[in-house]
């Protein structure tokens, strides 16, 4: 009987480093289990989930360093499956700067970092997308406070804009954790 899923995927992660390379809240693998973990408690579907919790395989937009190159997505498919993978690639190669302000409209486009060219995607890869930096910036906003003062504000008005694409839980996290005292 072979291992579940997101066994097989932590395991390819400590294989490729992610349990000793630096992260805020300790490790990268650490921060990578804690997405996951919450994109649970929010009851994502479980390629969401594997998602979160190989999100950085590719690097990000705001952190650059890369478990696997992104012509590698047949290793990684190979884990996780397909639909966990696109999602993966799609968060990791999203430039923010470009494609968050417009995220929320349907027909805007999300543009790829790596091969510089805008994609329409489909209606829940988008909100796929939401979700997971959402889990991301949240377990950010937990484990540091100094990182909640200084994006909390930006990250509350990106989330309201997110909202049409956000779940419930995960909108209530946003509110509850960015506007507390």
């Amino acid at each position: 009987m072979s291992a579940p899923p997101a066994a097989e995927a932590v395991a390819l992660l400590h294989e490729l480093g992610a349990a000793e390379i630096a992260h805020p809240g300790g490790t990268l693998l650490a921060h990578l289990l804690r997405v996951h973990d919450q994109l649970a408690a929010w009851d994502a579907r479980p390629a969401l989930r594997l998602a979160g919790l190989c999100h950085a395989c590719y690097g990000t937009d705001g952190f650059p360093t890369a478990l696997l190159a992104p012509d590698r997505r047949a290793e990684l498919a190979a884990v996780i499956g397909a639909e966990a993978e696109a999602v993966v690639y799609l968060y990791g190669a999203c430039d923010r700067k470009a494609t968050y302000p417009v995220l929320a409209e349907p027909d805007a486009p999300v543009h790829d970092r790596f091969t510089g060219r805008p994609h329409i995607p489909e209606p829940r890869l988008r909100r796929d997308l939401a979700e997971l930096t959402a889990a991301n910036e949240l377990d950010l906003v937990r484990i540091d406070p100094s990182f909640r003062e200084r994006w909390g504000p930006g990250l509350l008005t990106l989330f309201t804009r997110f909202r049409p694409l956000l779940s419930g839980p995960a909108w209530s996290t946003c509110h509850a954790l960015l506007t507390e005292d």
